[in-house]
């Protein structure tokens, strides 16, 4: 079961703007019509019922949304990029990588429909008619479309049960739920048979719980040794647990502390629930001769254990009914806490920029002016005239002159140079 992915999205860039002039019939002065151009694709993570796995994601690493076109004359947008949306199982949770590496929850999509926006289109380019001026009537400046943005993000899936089901590999883990569901599990007598968490829905007169088989813990499994790592991530979910313990084991009290211990290690959150303690195997012979021994000895550690037989279902409805009470004092767990979503504020017109000596030239660090540069033909003298109008109007000069900068001196924005 492929249940924690690492993938990186792309949304799709912003359209360019255009640089048009009308020239229709009778228009002698239409002035600038270029259009601006349109929104990149969003990638969208959704969760849908209807997917189990992420083993869509096995093959594939890089997962893009559409381009928006660019703005065409007369003013008409350029088309917006289509959003692309990546459908998850229920109870995936989207992490992102932050700039030192670090993961940081995006979102935890529990319920059907739910969705997030991992990586978000970039804005469209403006066409030149939002450059025209009464000083500057026929603009021939366009910007250029905002990229869209780029992401590392891990989709980890942390199954949603109620019930999680654990202990060491061959106690019957299977069997119990076999027998306690309509669930059809793979049954043998070695370690190991479950490779992957398997779910069950437990129908009583009352109400119904799922039911979720926790594979794979042995010592170390923290650590990744077997397959508990894997999926030890899926009994964070559940609100009780049933720990299975082997009657024919030589001490099933170790072996419960040695689960809990690995419980602990991985999250000390799992050592805090709720459990309840079964010994399985009891249709043996060989248990039922240990029956009292083993009540005496859990009963001194203030364990009210419980015996059932998997393999005959002896028990097993008795033991359903007691965890559906108990499921009713402990509410639905918590969805994990998410990263805040960002308050914008409107920003007004002035632009954002720094200045730096590089080369014996001034450098100009500013998205909207290297944007103008970018969308703009600056190879056309008049562009340059205007280009260079621009970023010499007073508030620049200010800031521009306060950095140190005098006239005669060589200034650059992206593949744009002039003399100040």
């Amino acid at each position: 079961m492929l249940d924690k992915v690492d993938i990186k999205v792309k949304a799709g860039d912003g359209g360019d703007g255009s640089v048009s002039m009308r020239r229709e019939k009778f228009v002698p002065f239409g002035g600038p019509d270029g259009g601006d151009g349109g929104q990149g694709g969003d990638v969208i993570v959704r969760a849908d019922s209807c997917v189990s796995t992420m083993t869509f994601f096995h093959n594939k690493r890089l997962y893009k949304a559409e381009n928006a076109g660019a703005g065409q004359r007369q003013k008409m947008h350029g088309k917006n990029g289509d959003d692309l949306i990546l459908t998850v199982p229920l109870g995936t949770v989207v992490q992102v990588r932050d700039e030192n590496e670090d993961l940081v929850a995006l979102a935890d999509l529990a319920e059907p429909g739910q969705q997030v926006v991992a990586a978000r289109g970039g804005k469209g380019g403006r066409g030149n008619f939002h450059f025209a001026t009464s000083t500057n009537q026929t603009p021939r400046l366009a910007e250029k479309g905002v990229p869209g943005e780029e992401k590392d993000i891990v989709l980890e899936l942390k199954l949603i049960a109620d019930v999680g089901i654990i202990g060491y590999p061959n106690v019957g883990k299977s069997s119990l739920l076999g027998a306690a569901t309509a669930a059809n599990p793979k049954i043998a007598d070695y370690a190991f048979t479950t490779l992957e968490p398997m779910l069950g829905m437990v129908e009583t007169a009352k109400e119904r719980f799922v039911l979720c088989e926790i594979p794979g813990l042995i010592e170390g499994a923290h650590m990744g040794k077997g397959l508990g790592h894997d999926f030890l991530r899926h009994a964070v979910r559940t609100r009780v647990l049933i720990h299975l313990l082997d009657g024919a084991s030589p001490s099933p009290a170790d072996d419960m502390i040695a689960v809990n211990n690995e419980l602990s290690l991985f999250d000390a959150s799992l050592s805090r629930k709720a459990q309840i303690v079964v010994i399985n195997k009891i249709d043996r012979p060989e248990v039922k001769k240990r029956k009292a021994e083993l009540k005496k000895l859990f009963k001194g550690a203030g364990i009210n254990v419980r015996f059932v037989s998997a393999a005959t279902g002896e028990g097993v409805k008795e033991l359903m009914d007691e965890v559906l009470a108990l499921l009713g004092k402990y509410p639905k767990a918590q969805k994990l806490q998410e990263a805040p979503v960002p308050v914008l504020y409107p920003k007004g017109r002035e632009i954002n920029f720094s200045v730096e000596e590089q080369d014996g030239a001034w450098v100009v660090h500013s998205p909207e002016l290297e944007r103008l540069v970018a969308g703009s033909e600056i190879r056309d003298p008049e562009v340059r005239r205007q280009l260079g109008n621009r970023i010499s109007r007073p508030s620049i000069r200010h800031i521009l002159e306060r950095s140190g900068v005098k006239p005669g001196d060589k200034l650059r924005v992206g593949d744009f140079e002039w003399i100040w």
